[in-house]
């Protein structure tokens, strides 16, 4: 069981740095500081270091400021085709500690491509979707939903990875039942 667990926490804290690299970061670096829930091995235990979770926090608030700040958000997006990636295979890595016995590199391309293809969805089709639709209006409300849904992910990716697991197929399901209605409506 505590491999299942330990790989639905990998899955949901990379898909949550596709939406917000520094919050799935900064949520195992406190709960593996402060609790025993969450044990990092090195050198990934860098993370729970105090000055590494207080720059945590300073990227925190600056990709939230500059995601809702228009035309910044767009630079924002760019720059974080790099960032968020990265962080999903760190925490990916980090988290999967139940796949020691495979390659650190295996672990690593999993969180690059969950969190990348996070990040492609977010970037390159809802946020050009609700630009579109609202004259960019609603890129900050949506904005503010992200980054919610990636501190509500993470935080159940650590405590109850079964859930992060039930939703990401339940959001998925939606998504991918969403884009089949739309296409039947263009037919």
């Amino acid at each position: 069981m505590d491999l299942l667990l330990g790989i639905f926490s990998a899955f949901g804290l990379s898909a949550s740095a596709g939406l917000n690299a520094y919050i799935p970061l900064f949520t195992i670096a406190v709960v593996a500081h402060y609790t025993n829930w969450f044990k990092l091995n090195p050198p990934y235990d860098a993370l729970g270091n105090p000055w590494i979770m207080v720059l945590l926090g300073i990227l925190i608030i600056i990709e939230f400021l500059a995601d809702k700040l228009p035309a910044f958000n767009h630079i924002n997006d760019l720059l974080q085709t790099f960032v968020r990636p990265v962080a999903g295979a760190i925490v990916f890595a980090a988290s999967a500690k139940v796949l020691t016995g495979v390659s650190p590199l295996i672990s690593l391309a999993c969180g690059l491509i969950i969190a990348g293809g996070v990040h492609v969805a977010k970037s390159a089709v809802v946020r050009p979707a609700v630009t579109a639709t609202t004259g960019g209006v609603g890129n900050i409300p949506v904005s503010i939903a992200e980054d919610f849904l990636s501190t509500f992910t993470s935080i159940l990716a650590v405590i109850v990875p079964v859930m992060v697991a039930f939703i990401l197929v339940v959001f998925t399901t939606l998504f991918f039942w969403w884009r089949w209605r739309r296409s039947q409506a263009r037919i």
